[in-house]
């Protein structure tokens, strides 16, 4: 497993950006799946967005397609999500969580950051 640290919440207007990291510690970093999650009061916890190791396969759930971007940098052991034009509907605790290949089992995870869109 690895360690995993959020950063970058806040309060936001509606159609403003916000950047999130998610610092890991542990080897192989580029040998772990990556995701950002989410879960908003009174609802089930959602996968926002998943990254491969290398970071060529990418996938978004259909509600961020278009407005948020994850990236990772493997020199970095960091995972980044880009999140723009942003909707109350956002609002949520956002975690990161990290997958060892081949597993398709999220089994560490980030303590999580709140990301709150006022209207």
């Amino acid at each position: 497993q690895v360690q995993l640290v959020e950063s970058g919440g806040g309060l936001v207007q509606a159609g403003g950006s916000l950047s999130l990291s998610c610092a890991a510690s542990g080897r192989s970093f580029s040998g772990y799946g990556l995701g950002w999650f989410r879960q908003a009061p009174g609802k089930e916890r959602e996968i926002v967005a998943a990254i491969s190791g290398s970071g060529v396969t990418i996938t978004y759930a259909d509600s961020v397609k278009g407005r948020f971007t994850i990236s990772r940098d493997n020199a970095k052991n960091t995972v980044y999500l880009q999140m723009n034009s942003l909707k109350p509907e956002d609002t949520a605790v956002y975690y990161c969580a990290a997958r060892r290949f081949p597993s398709r089992v999220y089994d560490s995870w980030g303590q999580g950051t709140q990301v709150t869109v006022s209207s």
